[in-house]
């Protein structure tokens, strides 16, 4: 959406509008706003969601090793596949990141999310195969396990200390240029399914940073709702909550409502919107688009299980999907008044009541929960499965 704004002495100038509305205040900060930012980036510092700068260029370096792997194997496969040499020499290959590291809001000491992207003649068999051993080869690779049945699958590593989730996709690219652009929506005709999937975090990720208006504002918004969240037990896509992403596009759409605003009116505003949100009426970043390649997309006009949902989230990348599907009506019951108790609380903030630190208090588990379930497991792959099952008791 385009409207105007005249500037003294000029024709009338286009402003852009984020998302698909316009925004319900382009009310720019006042110093006691920016005071108060000051003040929650101070809030937020004991509970380690800034990285030092020694361990993000640690990031970089680690990211750096594993893309010279990457393009190394990629050229040794292509070898072995007998192809020329000229295409050899450019064949690429690319390490992408995607998830809390790409949205630049990664707490210390947290994971990586990384995709590698191969040329069509790399299978996911070798990925699996012979990528594999080459990091099993290397002395900063520690932990390394293969998850190949997984509904995406996934390389697990932990790489000079660093853990990293490693996907794949290959696209039918005789190449794989620097300066390729995920967001093409033309990588993904003739797809496999799990390159698709594999894909689309890169993709959403990379739509969220293209749909706010002010990247840093929303950046330190975002921590804040992601360590509220946290603290109070509703981070988790897996029990019926909202994991990353959907948090992330909560936090985009308040950030569409009101461009101007810095991330302690944000916040503020986070709680406001969603705490008198209509559910089931979905969290949209922008028009969904169709492409035109005939893959599954959420439309509850067409897909009557979509209509079901209780608080749709959706991705603003092609295909688009609900990132919420496991929220319950007792889970959302929880998040509403997780975010109406939130509203209270940042008033009292704003009117210099109480300090940002009361936002992210613990609640007394034991107080607020008349029953509660305790589960001991030291087998990974048992308990993996016993969350599932344990969710499945959750929705019936």
């Amino acid at each position: 959406l385009l409207t105007t704004t005249r500037v003294s002495g000029t024709s009338p100038q286009p402003a852009k509008h984020y998302g698909i509305t316009s925004p319900i205040s382009l009310a720019p900060p006042k110093e006691s706003d920016r005071s108060l930012t000051q003040k929650l980036t101070e809030a937020l510092k004991p509970y380690g969601v800034f990285e030092e700068e020694l361990e993000l260029q640690r990031r970089i370096l680690v990211l750096g090793k594993l893309n010279s792997l990457v393009k190394e194997w990629i050229k040794e496969i292509s070898e072995t596949k007998n192809l020329p040499s000229s295409v050899i020499e450019n064949v690429g290959g690319k390490i992408f990141t995607f998830g809390s590291y790409r949205l630049g809001v990664h707490t210390k000491g947290a994971d990586i999310d990384a995709l590698c992207v191969s040329p069509r003649h790399v299978d996911r068999s070798d990925f699996f195969t012979s990528f594999y051993e080459k990091l099993k080869q290397q002395d900063e690779v520690k932990d390394l396990r293969a998850v190949e049945e997984a509904f995406v699958p996934v390389i697990k590593l932990c790489f000079d200390g660093i853990e990293i989730d490693i996907l794949f996709a290959r696209l039918a690219l005789q190449t794989v240029p620097e300066d390729l652009d995920l967001l093409d929506d033309g990588l993904l005709k003739n797809l496999d399914i799990r390159c698709i999937r594999s894909l689309n975090g890169c993709r959403v990720t990379d739509e969220i940073l293209h749909l706010v208006p002010n990247i840093d504002n929303f950046r330190l918004t975002l921590r804040a709702i992601k360590l509220w969240a946290k603290r109070h037990n509703i981070y988790s896509n897996i029990l019926g909550f909202l994991g990353g992403v959907s948090w992330a596009m909560l936090v985009a759409r308040t950030c569409q409502l009101y461009p101007n605003a810095v991330a302690s009116t944000l916040v503020h505003k986070f709680f406001l919107v969603f705490s008198k949100w209509e559910w089931p009426n979905p969290v949209l970043l922008k028009q969904p688009e169709d492409c035109n390649l005939n893959l599954p997309v959420w439309d509850p006009r067409v897909n009557p299980s979509d209509r079901y949902h209780l608080m749709p989230i959706i991705t603003p990348a092609y295909p688009q999907q609900n990132s919420t599907y496991n929220v319950s009506v007792s889970t959302r019951a929880v998040m509403i008044e997780e975010f109406k108790q939130g509203l209270a609380i940042t008033d009292e903030i704003l009117q210099n009541k109480t300090e940002w630190s009361k936002l992210f208090e613990a609640p007394n588990f034991f107080q607020k929960y008349k029953y509660v379930f305790c589960l001991l497991e030291n087998h990974v792959s048992l308990l993996v499965n016993i969350i599932h099952k344990l969710f499945y008791l959750i929705r019936h």
